[in-house]
């Protein structure tokens, strides 16, 4: 692709940083007047023209300015755009909330999440702190009605599964804590590779609870997020571009639909091309038709190996990207310490 000179990238960015803000096409005579360009109109219209010409920037109709393409806005996020720093009050306000719930793993979850859409005016996601590979913590088995019993497993992590199982008979509340209290002991810190080799001590109730733990850390590991948080939802739809419009609706449900959406984060998150820590998904990317006049801008928090989360924001294309991804590095180095400081053991 022709390599831009550096007037035509700058005025490609003055062209973004106007649509973003007025939502409307910008033209030449306007970028002069709203930035005081020491340049003709006539200079700017042409550069516009050849800006056009390359497919960074289109005209919705002849007598109109003109817009960001997806390829515009993919070089301004990868070569141009300048993060807007969130002010010292603001980082030191949004810390000290977090630092009043630093041991409430859910409320810092739903606390993000709320952070994200009202700094980006968009609709944002965070996924619980999820282990890459499921450690036994604690296990609770507590009796319930007749042969009911509740199982309560508690994971590396933070994670809390609980399951009613019904036994073949009746058992005691101390059988069951008896149970519990010797595979608290046989296998606290394991993986499940690790438990599978040594249960060859275990009694027959004990083997049973075994194996039903088992099952819930195979489901744990298969799972690519933990539980996802979301807001912000009437943020895009009250954007001008999605006002009354099935587009927003279509991208809303991605973030509702959970198979597509570990989809998206698998692809994005975990294999995608990074932009200093964060993934921005332009326009779909030709792989998600109902993000194809949206955004995504991602970032995985927590410690790789032991329990990782993602955060993230979705809104139009016509978005604030230095403030977005300035928001989004912040929260995941933020929640990366909270990881480490609280549920890492």
């Amino acid at each position: 692709m022709t390599e831009l000179t550096d007037r035509q990238r700058m005025l490609l960015s003055l062209v973004i940083h106007e649509y973003v803000r007025s939502a409307n096409p910008v033209g030449s005579k306007h970028v002069v007047e709203q930035f005081n360009l020491d340049m003709s109109s006539a200079t700017v219209r042409n550069e516009l023209s050849t800006l056009t010409e390359l497919g960074y920037l289109r005209q919705p109709h002849l007598s109109a300015g003109r817009v960001p393409t997806e390829d515009g806005y993919r070089l301004f996020v990868g070569n141009i755009v300048q993060e807007t720093e969130l002010p010292d009050s603001t980082r030191r306000t949004i810390a000290h909330q977090f630092y009043q719930m630093r041991q409430d793993v859910e409320g810092w979850t739903r606390l993000a999440a709320s952070i994200l859409a009202h700094q980006s005016r968009a609709a944002s996601l965070v996924t619980a702190p999820h282990p890459e590979q499921s450690r036994f913590k604690h296990l609770e088995l507590i009796a319930a009605r007749g042969r009911q019993v509740l199982m309560v497993l508690v994971l590396m992590g933070g994670e809390i599964m609980q399951r009613f199982i019904t036994l073949p008979e009746p058992v005691s509340q101390e059988q069951l804590s008896s149970a519990a209290d010797r595979l608290n002991l046989i296998f606290s810190g394991q993986n499940i590779g690790e438990m599978s080799s040594d249960s060859s001590e275990l009694v027959a109730l004990e083997q049973e609870f075994y194996q039903i733990v088992l099952d819930e850390m195979e489901q744990a590991d298969a799972m690519i997020s933990g539980e996802v948080v979301l807001d912000g939802f009437t943020n895009v739809l009250a954007e001008p571009e999605f006002a009354d419009s099935e587009e927003a609706r279509r991208a809303l449900r991605v973030l509702e639909e959970k198979t597509l959406l570990n989809d998206i984060l698998s692809k994005t998150v975990l294999h995608g091309s990074s932009l200093g820590g964060v993934q921005v998904l332009i326009g779909g990317e030709g792989i998600y038709d109902a993000l194809s006049q949206c955004s995504v801008v991602l970032a995985r928090y927590g410690t790789p190996g032991l329990a990782t989360g993602t955060l993230g924001v979705l809104g139009p294309m016509r978005m604030p990207y230095g403030r977005t991804i300035s928001i989004v590095r912040f929260l995941s180095g933020l929640l990366s310490d909270l990881v480490n400081d609280t549920i890492i053991e």
